[in-house]
């Protein structure tokens, strides 16, 4: 919404200060403004000048050479092209270095071998129109005349001669706030900000052209849809430019001057914030009115030469025969002023907002008055808006307007009421405010009392409970000087153990070196097939969405993986030489079709470059466990999980639960990604993770007593697992065994085939005292009798 500052000063004299300092104190109230201008900004050094002589170029036929007053000493001279001035003309002059809009500069030159000290402007280099000034030309030079209402005095910036000095500003109005789309709503908040008087004008319309009540019959068939249809008729219409004053105004707000009539409409919708319409009474059929549903199929052209068809669903405007306008959005063909209109309707009328909303969008239009309809107009605006109008038509000379008016409403008309709760207020507010402080304010925007009880104006529908009228409150006493006041009750915010275990992965995976991704959780289902994902697989059940923007789009993913790669492969194709990812994703698992999917959290790494291989994903999640505190985690090579090398995978578990996957992926998988490395992936489950971690730390003591050693190097068969020694060894250890590292793994000549040997270091150490060798030898026993299980046995 656009205000011009002119304008607001009619209504409530704001004291002058820096439009920054306006506009700042206008938005603490709760009036955001977005911005503002000034108009003729962009021109500088044109001034008002007079033609004093002109004589023909000596080297063209159609180049003038004018002598210009600009109201000091000396002529100056300026060559022009323009053939529609004559000696006396008052024109715009730019002078030597000048701007015009646009950027453009002007200086002093030659023009054929004649100097020339400026240019004569024409209304377009000035950003103008012939809606702004009428009765100028398009092609030429723009003539000032005092019947435009220009001031002629000479050497006077040109933005002052005519009235293109206006601030306008640009407010953010919330669509709670139907009233402030209108010049006096954002007085009236104007007003209460800087607590200055607000003067409101009472439209006065002296008619004595007849009675026309018997002119017209309206009738409302649909009181759902339009609470309240008003009517005035204007005879002897008299079609014509409208004066300046009403010209400057109406551009500032954005809207296009047109003629007197059509512009009374806009400037009341302005102004009121009540759209209008003018019909011309002679295409109503049989001078009847009816505010109706549309019939299905019935078809209408609108003003703007648009052949629309109709629903039932539709309001429209009637008359005996057919629709003349679409209710709240815009009107037919035949209901605009024409140059030989002679008796007109003035129409104001409060219909549905939704209703107005759906119509809009479903004929694909927008207008000025539906986007206000849909907002919810105040009914009790209508007769004065009406009335408005028609004093404007006095003042104008537009017409004779008859007595009386042709109306038919359905709306009570009463004021919500709100128990002013002056304790509730302050307390909620932390303030000490008086019943009598809060009435001030409130008797600023509008509100009545008896008593104490609130009689909220019928413009505020956003005023419903307590609640609204301490925000009111709190808006003009002024968010600024409330007190600062801590939480109640000791709350404070603070992460659950869950977001600080989500963050330490962020920081961990960081660490090691890995950049974090985001993606969409819905992907194309061809995706699956991508990363070689069975055609039985139950992870193919995927949630579908029931709108999706298209194919690539049309599920919730249940792994992560398909993501992931298409990231790789973006990096690889952009020639990144390495790329080290990560996500914490979610994967959506469906139920049944009446439940919601569980939502699996997942963090999904994949590496791939010259130091990515297996051992390095594998050391990657041994890092993230132990600094997580998963403990008694297990792994073993795995075969068949798709995606995956068959080889060179394997799958992480903890307490006999599927932790998650590690391995690299299968070269037929990057090869349909497009990716020329090896990569390598590693899949965790966040929830399993978060359940089986101990995240308490506990204070150990320094040892009291030294700790043995013991080497073990052990033949086993190639294809077991250290992790599986390892498991043996802490089994037989029990409860002296303090740590196992492994140190050399070995196949050679001296190891049969098919056979290894692995050596671990083994350290033991008692809290109760120093370890004597007759325990040493008893657990080491146990330890050769638990790795005997697996086969294992001591290298000789």
């Amino acid at each position: 919404m656009n205000l011009s500052m002119k304008w607001l000063q009619e209504f409530t004299k704001v004291p002058e200060m820096r439009m920054r300092e306006f506009t700042e104190a206008i938005t603490m109230s709760g009036s955001k403004v977005e911005g503002w201008t000034k108009e003729g900004s962009e021109i500088d050094n044109v001034v008002v000048a007079r033609v004093e002589k002109m004589e023909r170029h000596p080297n063209s036929d159609h180049l003038w050479i004018c002598q210009v007053n600009t109201g000091s000493d000396s002529l100056l001279q300026i060559v022009t092209g323009a053939q529609n001035l004559k000696e006396g003309d008052v024109v715009p002059a730019a002078l030597h270095n000048s701007t015009l809009p646009g950027g453009v500069k002007i200086k002093k030159g030659k023009l054929r071998g004649v100097e020339s000290n400026g240019m004569l402007c024409s209304l377009g280099e000035l950003g103008l129109t012939i809606h702004d000034f009428p009765s100028a030309i398009e092609d030429g030079i723009f003539v000032l005349t005092e019947e435009d209402g220009c001031d002629l005095t000479l050497g006077k910036p040109i933005q002052e001669a005519i009235g293109l000095n206006d601030t306008v500003v640009e407010f953010e109005i919330t669509s709670n706030r139907p009233d402030c789309f209108s010049v006096i709503g954002l007085a009236r908040e104007a007003a209460a900000t800087f607590d200055v008087p607000m003067t409101l004008h009472t439209p006065s319309v002296k008619g004595g052209h007849g009675d026309c009540s018997n002119l017209l019959d309206v009738k409302i068939e649909d009181k759902d849809l339009c609470s309240v249809y008003s009517a005035k008729i204007v005879k002897n219409v008299r079609v014509k430019p409208s004066p300046r004053w009403m010209r400057e105004r109406l551009r500032a707000m954005g809207v296009r001057p047109i003629n007197n009539i059509v512009d009374i409409t806009n400037y009341v919708m302005l102004e009121y914030g009540q759209p209008m319409h003018a019909f011309d009474l002679r295409f109503v059929e049989e001078e009847k009115i009816r505010v109706r549903r549309a019939r299905d199929g019935e078809t209408i052209t609108t003003l703007d030469g648009v052949d629309r068809t109709l629903t039932e669903k539709q309001l429209v405007i009637a008359d005996a025969k057919k629709p003349i306008a679409i209710a709240g959005v815009m009107g037919g063909e035949y209901s605009g002023i024409m140059d030989d209109t002679t008796t007109i309707v003035f129409e104001s009328a409060c219909f549905n907002a939704a209703s107005v909303r759906t119509t809009a969008r479903d004929q694909g239009m927008r207008t000025d008055a539906s986007s206000r309809y849909e907002k919810g107009l105040d009914p009790n605006n209508c007769l004065p808006a009406l009335e408005r109008a028609c004093e404007l038509v006095e003042l104008l000379d537009a017409g004779d307007v008859m007595d009386g008016r042709i109306m038919d409403a359905h709306f009570s008309g009463e004021r919500h009421r709100i128990h002013l709760d002056v304790d509730w207020i302050n307390q909620f507010l932390d303030l000490q405010l008086t019943s009598e402080d809060m009435q001030r304010i409130l008797k600023k925007l509008g509100c009545d009392f008896e008593g104490e009880e609130i009689l909220v104006p019928t413009y505020r529908p956003d005023l419903e409970h307590k609640a609204d009228i301490a925000e009111e409150i709190a808006r003009f006493y002024g968010y600024n000087k409330i007190p600062g006041t801590l939480l109640s009750g000791g709350a404070q915010g603070k992460y659950t153990e869950r977001q600080k275990f989500d963050r330490t992965i962020h920081t961990i995976m960081r660490a090691l070196g890995a950049s974090e991704i985001m993606t969409y959780s819905f992907i194309s289902p061809k995706y699956y097939d991508k990363i070689g994902m069975p055609a039985d697989a139950p992870e193919r059940n995927s949630v579908k969405i029931s709108n999706p923007l298209g194919e690539d789009t049309s599920v919730m993913r249940t792994t992560a993986l398909p993501s992931l790669m298409e990231v790789l492969a973006r990096n690889y194709n952009n020639r990144n030489e390495k790329a080290w990812l990560y996500e914490l994703a979610v994967e959506y698992i469906p139920t049944s079709p009446d439940t919601l999917p569980v939502e699996k959290n997942t963090l999904i790494t994949g590496l791939y470059g010259a130091d990515a291989d297996f051992f390095v994903a594998k050391g990657m999640v041994e890092q993230l466990f132990e600094r997580l505190g998963v403990v008694d985690w297990d792994i073993e090579p795995s075969s068949t999980e798709y995606g995956y090398h068959p080889g060179r995978c394997a799958v992480l578990s903890v307490h006999g639960k599927k932790l998650g996957t590690v391995g690299e992926i299968h070269p037929a998988v990057c090869e349909n990604y497009g990716i020329g490395s090896r990569v390598v992936c590693f899949s965790l489950d966040i929830d399993c993770m978060f359940e089986n971690s101990v995240r308490e730390k506990t204070y150990a003591p320094l040892p009291k007593f030294p700790a043995v050693t013991r080497d073990l190097a052990l033949i086993c068969d190639e294809n077991i697992p250290v992790r599986t020694l390892e498991k043996a060894i802490s089994a037989g250890g029990g409860a002296l065994l303090e740590k196992i590292s492994l140190f050399d793994v070995y196949k050679g000549a001296q190891i049969d085939k098919d056979k290894k040997s692995v050596a671990f270091n083994i350290v033991l150490r008692s809290k109760e005292g120093t370890l004597t060798d007759e325990q040493i030898n008893g657990t080491m026993k146990k330890i050769m009798k638990e790795l005997e299980k697996t086969g294992a046995y001591l290298r000789s």
